[in-house]
């Protein structure tokens, strides 16, 4: 008996010196490992600066630092006075471009968020017999490609009048087919019980709609408001022919303005470029976190 007891715990002192010996490689494997994420996450975080550094090293810079043969990290003197200069310009009224997408992209966001989760949630919640079919339908408009309904937009928005108004450069835009989907796919993931207990309540859709799940969904809400927003401030082509007078420009008209066949205005791009660009970044640093979390919630399921 002694000898049999003796023979079962060799292996296991001889297991356990073993498992000692595991954590210690595993700590230092996943030193490493951390060690590299830091590293490669770093690099990447630079190229990603690299941009803006540049814009704003020639904003502040002449024509003539930024053109010229011998590099410079930082411009001589700092030109302050390209701010200035922006505002002051006669020819672009660039404040008044930059309230025009300041007000563009905000009632575009709330007009799309409105319009497309409500769609969104009668097809996922409404019992109707042709329901998937007009998911369907809303599907294959993502197969037609934007060109080919600019034109009868366009004679649409003319003949209402809205040419070099608000209501041209929102109103078009205020549906998507894409965030519709993505609202629809969202509220099939969302719990039923939360709106049974509505309607046990007497609230009928619209009720639940807007005091149950509107409440429960601000996260996905923040998220597509965010990438609504950002789309709507970087559009360009429809705002620059719906924008036809100076007082209806959008900023991104305002930039393209700077570049003609004759001039270059290359300090005066850069700074507004710097400037138009503020309110994108920080629109995502607030929100970056409720912009994963949302895309991460959409469901592409069901």
């Amino acid at each position: 008996m002694t000898t049999t007891t003796t023979e079962v715990r060799e292996p296991v002192e001889a297991g356990a010196s073993r498992k000692t010996r595991d954590p210690r490689k595993k700590r230092s494997r996943s030193v490493f490992s951390s060690a590299g994420l830091y590293f490669a996450t770093a690099v990447c975080a630079l190229l990603f600066l690299i941009p803006f550094y540049l814009i704003v090293r020639n904003a502040l810079s002449t024509d003539a630092e930024i053109t010229g043969e011998n590099w410079k990290w930082f411009p001589t003197d700092i030109q302050w006075g390209n701010v200035t200069e922006l505002f002051d310009d006669p020819t672009v009224p660039f404040a008044q471009s930059l309230w025009n997408s300041t007000v563009v992209g905000v009632l575009h966001t709330i007009g799309t968020l409105l319009v497309c989760s409500l769609a969104g949630y009668g097809l996922a919640r409404i019992p109707y017999k042709h329901a998937n079919k007009i998911f369907y339908a809303v599907l294959v408009t993502l197969m037609v490609p934007a060109a080919v309904t600019f034109v009868p937009s366009f004679v649409l928005v003319s003949s209402l009048g809205w040419v070099s108004s608000m209501q041209g450069l929102i109103v078009p835009g205020l549906f998507s087919g894409f965030t519709c989907f993505l609202f629809r796919q969202y509220f099939l993931g969302f719990p039923k019980e939360l709106e049974e207990a509505a309607r046990v309540d007497g609230l009928g859709y619209w009720g639940a709609y807007w005091r149950i799940v509107v409440p429960n969904s601000l996260n996905f809400f923040a998220a597509i408001a965010t990438i609504t927003f950002i789309s709507g401030w970087n559009a360009f082509l429809w705002p620059l022919v719906i924008g036809q007078d100076q007082e209806a420009w959008t900023v991104q008209v305002a930039l393209s303005s700077y570049m003609t066949n004759q001039t270059v205005n290359f300090h005066l791009i850069f700074m507004a470029t710097a400037i138009s660009i503020l309110p994108l970044v920080l629109v995502f640093l607030f929100l970056q976190r409720w912009l994963v979390q949302g895309v991460a919630q959409t469901g592409i399921k069901g």
